[in-house]
């Protein structure tokens, strides 16, 4: 049986958009890219400052499985295609994980 990847070759990036619409056409963009296996698109409530401006909004949040080696062209992708002056683009390393899984978003990512 193969082994599993190693867990600090994969990361989770984080990113946020204004609408429902533009979150899902990222997560599909995305996917499709094979840049992640998988996008989560969950509603939230975001309270930032912005401009010296106190701001509370409703957003849409990414969470985006990928490699660690596609980050750079992820953060790129995000940046193009976001409405945002400033995205916000995290990276999380992926510390541990079920081998299963990290068989799986190894197969499905390109990196």
């Amino acid at each position: 049986m193969p082994t599993a990847p190693l867990p600090d070759s994969f990361c989770l990036v984080m990113t946020t958009t204004a609408s429902e619409a533009e979150a899902e056409s990222m997560a599909r963009q995305i996917v499709q890219a094979r840049l992640a296996a998988c996008v989560q698109v969950q509603a939230i409530k975001s309270f930032y400052v912005w401009e010296t401006q106190p701001c509370e909004e409703r957003e849409w949040l990414l969470l985006i499985k990928s490699r660690t080696t596609a980050y750079a062209a992820l953060e790129s992708f995000i940046k193009h295609h976001h409405r945002y002056e400033t995205p916000e683009v995290v990276q999380l390393p992926i510390t541990a994980g079920s081998a299963d899984y990290l068989r799986w978003l190894a197969l499905h990512t390109e990196g």
